[in-house]
């Protein structure tokens, strides 16, 4: 069975008590902890570095997954392995040799993913689908958190599970982007392994029955 797994995004945490946020949050229920690096060149918003990496490292035990928005990837990745990640994804659009970007994260032994923007081309994929761990399919233009879910990725998403199931490869789906209780269904539905939500998680009452409700509906999505 493929697995399902929710990492919440900290990008939409209150940044005045991080540290409690990340415990609150992996009490719920959370797999994995996502966050998310912005250049403000790469995408128009400014977000972390290695040292906010580096903090959450000590304070939780969950996978890091690092979502590397810049420009130059290949230049800051040793520092965010050094840091404490344990999964990092790069963009197509931002990488000149993501095969070798690819590689020096496996080398490091982290998981690597390749992410692509909503109106990105899975042909891009062509020649490294086999080679990563995780596609990171984004459903908003990257930058600002709270964002609307773009429908037409939903058909991205399906025709990326269908190439995956019949290449007979164990490459996983993560989304990311206008994840919440009214279109984590559908998102399921289609074919995702790991959700990733922000304001959704951070911006309820109560992070253990956000988790729980997500999967409840992620259990029953067809």
């Amino acid at each position: 069975m493929d697995p399902k797994l929710i990492a919440p995004s900290i990008l939409a945490a209150d940044f005045t008590k991080l540290g409690a946020e990340l415990n609150t949050v992996e009490r719920a229920g959370a797999d994995a902890i996502h966050i998310d690096i912005m250049d403000g060149h790469f995408v128009p918003n400014f977000s972390m570095g290695p040292d906010i990496v580096k903090a959450v490292r000590g304070v939780t035990t969950l996978p890091l997954d690092v979502h590397l928005m810049i420009t130059n990837p290949d230049q800051y990745i040793p520092y965010f392995i050094k840091a404490g990640a344990d999964w990092i994804s790069v963009h197509v659009e931002a990488s000149r040799h993501i095969d070798r970007t690819v590689r020096a994260i496996k080398t490091a032994d982290l998981k690597a993913g390749v992410a692509l923007n909503p109106s990105t081309s899975l042909s891009t994929l062509d020649w490294m689908l086999d080679q990563v761990d995780y596609v990171l399919i984004l459903g908003v233009n990257t930058g600002f958190g709270g964002q609307q879910f773009i429908p037409y990725t939903l058909e991205k998403i399906r025709l990326l599970r269908t190439i995956i199931r019949g290449k007979n490869l164990s490459t996983l789906i993560e989304t990311d982007g206008g994840i919440n209780e009214s279109t984590i269904q559908e998102i399921a539905a289609a074919g995702v392994n790991i959700f990733v939500a922000g304001s959704s998680i951070f911006g309820s009452q109560d992070y253990e029955v956000t988790i729980k409700n997500f999967r409840n509906i992620i259990s029953v999505a067809k």
